[in-house]
């Protein structure tokens, strides 16, 4: 079993995380990247791959899938014209998440030396970074990196002195939300509208045009070149078991230090929030809910996430998910209904209209949250509602209709009563109206 206790300093992989030092070439040198990348690619594809296997990393985009197990999917004899691709998904669009811009902007070499080990490893003829379009300066800073990279010889032609070919571009998308789901990713690279693609066939047998194509999360493919360098047993130490190794969390809300800060997985919520957020904004008595992983996992009670641990299977066991380890507090203060009324809203005009249940569903819970939120509604409204996000979820080509689900249904599981005192408080005013 791993350990839970906070990282130590000696074994962060992420050391520029805050932008202290440049993001330049000699830089990322100076802090150990780019160090003798052709012996770790000397092991061999197969040997990396059943690395990351034995690391136990999971990915860190939000669905947790073994990042090993998904790479070992790629054929390893691609055929003429069909050559493999590695697709980095860059669209960090997820309301509360921000820790891939971190990367991109003070750490990019770590996430290119990640692209050429992972390519090498599923034999993929080039790699394309899709950029969310709103990060501008992200994308400045990675287009300077990948060019450093090319003048050193890293990339391009016998990169990094391996003997492999290997290329990288750079792509900056429009601003759709949608375009973050793997498959609208990869309409989107090839210039059509980012609708996601119905599967199978899964992108690992006909991907980006048409070729075998792996997508993996920024994150996931950032920490590879550190995993090999320090070894599988190395990561494996941190977290409990199927929830191994180090992994950035981005806290906002009502703690008193938001931030970005790279921890070990498994570390319980109370003591990631004190150590690194500067504990609740009021202290915790004024705690009320926390959506641990990004806008689309449903909420939990200050009193079940107390003291869960912070990893994939702790939180599912709430009923939630780590996704993307977006932590957003919530204190008293907050306006629950309003506030998962606001993501209903998000999901509803982020929907890319290609699924009936999704179009015309994400648009009718919206606008029903909305009467709860004043209480213009009756009791059975919301088992009405309740009933919708069943038609919705699970019934899409993606996962958006069950992002637009999930925040609802963890809302009347857990807040009920609050919703219905709202109708009773209207109903209540609305009678002394009339009586008057």
């Amino acid at each position: 079993m791993g350990t839970t206790t906070p990282l130590a300093d000696k074994d962060r992989i992420f050391t520029n995380l805050y932008g202290f030092q440049s993001p330049d070439l000699k830089a990322a040198q100076a802090r150990g990247d780019w160090d003798n990348t052709a012996a770790l690619m000397a092991r061999g594809q197969d040997g990396i791959i059943d690395e990351i296997k034995a690391s136990g990393l999971r990915g860190r985009g939000g669905a947790g899938f073994p990042t090993g197990m998904k790479w070992s999917f790629m054929p390893k004899e691609p055929k003429p014209g069909k050559p493999n691709f590695l697709v980095i998904n860059a669209d960090e669009s997820e309301p509360g998440s921000c820790k891939d811009r971190e990367i991109l902007r003070h750490d990019p070499h770590k996430l290119l030396e990640g692209a050429l080990i992972a390519g090498f490893a599923m034999r993929a003829r080039a790699a394309y970074i899709y950029v969310r379009g709103e990060f501008l300066q992200e994308t400045d800073v990675l287009r300077a990196a990948v060019a450093q990279a090319y003048a050193a010889g890293l990339l391009g032609t016998n990169a990094a002195s391996s003997g492999f070919d290997f290329d990288v571009f750079v792509h900056r998308g429009a601003g759709a939300y949608i375009c973050g789901e793997e498959t609208a990713m990869l309409e989107s690279l090839e210039g059509k509208k980012g609708f996601p693609r119905l599967k199978p066939p899964f992108p690992a047998g006909a991907g980006l045009y048409g070729c075998p194509t792996t997508v993996n999360n920024v994150e996931s493919i950032a920490v590879v070149p550190t995993i090999l360098r320090r070894g599988a047993a190395w990561f494996a130490s941190f977290g409990n078991p199927k929830n191994e190794g180090t992994k950035l969390f981005q806290i906002s809300g009502h703690v008193n230090t938001p931030c970005v800060v790279e921890e070990s997985m498994s570390i319980p919520f109370r003591e990631l929030i004190d150590r690194h957020a500067g504990g609740i904004r009021g202290g915790w008595d004024n705690l009320l809910a926390v959506i641990p992983g990004g806008s689309s996992v449903p909420l939990v009670p200050a009193a079940e996430i107390m003291d869960a641990p912070m990893d994939f299977d702790g939180l599912k066991a709430l009923g939630s998910g780590l996704g993307t380890a977006a932590v957003i507090v919530m204190d008293k203060s907050t306006d629950i209904v309003r506030a998962i009324s606001r993501i209903s809203y998000f999901y509803k005009h982020e929907s890319c209209g290609q699924c009936t249940p999704c179009r015309e569903g994400t648009g009718w819970m919206w606008r029903t949250m909305e009467r709860l939120r004043t209480g213009d509604a009756d009791p059975g409204t919301i088992d009405r509602l309740i009933d919708v996000t069943k038609q919705v979820e699970g019934h899409t080509i993606c996962a958006l209709g069950d992002a637009a689900a999930w925040p609802i249904q963890g809302l009347v599981r857990h807040f009920r009563p609050e919703l219905e005192r709202r109708i009773a408080e209207r109903e209540g005013g609305a009678m002394m109206e009339a009586a008057e």
